[in-house]
């Protein structure tokens, strides 16, 4: 009796414990979730009032030009950033492991960008590819407009989100990678395994948890991405349309045009896009990740 007594009183504590988050969660996450599914079949109005209109939003959301662009600049932003990201985030990772001197500082400059706010990191790139004035068109003897260019304003962004998630992103991979042991490195120098070698048997497939966890916070980030489009493109720029993102569009249809109730039908179908491709990662995963130690 006394132990299930202490038992009880175990799981009381524990719940009373985790019960602030869990509350968190529901009035912060659950609950406006829920409230967005809701509006979006519903014509929303002032001082809280709407109509329920069924299907008509995402009718309208289907067939509208401007909503499939949106999807397509956000599919094609995760196209740029990702893979081009990841991959120059573990070349990093890698060279910082390397027995280099003042590594500790390299790390700290290539984290820097993290810690900048992005609305900061934003107008400085901003500047910097500015067509009259910009320092990347004066040093290279160029005349390109970056920004206002629809054929290359995406790509712009796209450097600029590349850069300012590198350092993070090889932060992280260089913590998977220090948690590798050397011996399976000596046993394979031993074998007369070369570098390349190595690091094709070694180090990807150890390092691959952690670059799986990178890939899907790079996809759910690029899918979500608003703030460089903000601060960089924003509105009466020419070349919006080919830039304009999923949450852009939400943005500018809530809290611009006040369609709440389709720009809540554009929130869901992003909250789908994103568990599609993390499901489609999860799925994927069986054949690359390695989770034996």
């Amino acid at each position: 009796m006394n132990k299930k007594r202490g038992f009880d009183q175990d799981h009381k504590w524990g719940y009373l414990m985790i019960a602030p988050t869990i509350l968190g969660l529901l009035i912060l996450n659950v609950y406006p979730f829920l409230q967005t599914v809701i509006l979006s079949f519903t014509n929303a109005k002032a001082f809280g009032n709407y109509q329920f209109v069924g299907l008509k939003n995402y009718i309208h959301m289907f067939t509208s030009e401007e909503f499939l662009r949106a999807t397509w600049n956000t599919l094609l932003f995760c196209i740029l950033t990702v893979p081009i990201g990841v991959f120059l985030a573990l070349i990093i990772a890698i060279l910082l492991n390397a027995k280099i001197r003042g590594k500790v500082v390299f790390r700290a400059i290539f984290f820097l960008p993290m810690v900048v706010a992005p609305a900061a990191v934003a107008m400085v790139w901003k500047w910097m590819f500015n067509s009259e004035y910009g320092i990347i068109n004066t040093i290279f003897h160029t005349d390109i407009n970056w920004i206002t260019n629809p054929n290359i304003v995406i790509i712009t962004v796209a450097i600029v989100a590349i850069w300012s998630a590198l350092g993070y992103d090889a932060v992280l991979l260089l913590s998977g990678i220090q948690n590798i042991s050397k011996s399976y490195y000596e046993a394979a120098s031993l074998d007369g395994c070369t570098k390349l070698q190595q690091f094709r048997y070694i180090t990807m497939p150890m390092v691959s948890p952690t670059l799986f966890v990178v890939l899907i916070m790079r996809l759910m980030a690029s899918l979500k991405v608003y703030d460089l489009l903000y601060m960089m493109v924003g509105e009466g720029n020419p070349a919006l349309s080919k830039a304009q993102s999923l949450i852009y569009l939400f943005y500018r249809e809530s809290f611009i045009s006040g369609n709440r109730g389709y720009s809540s039908a554009i929130v869901i179908w992003t909250v789908i896009l994103i568990g599609i491709v993390t499901a489609l990662q999860f799925i994927g995963q069986k054949k690359w990740v390695n989770y034996e130690v």
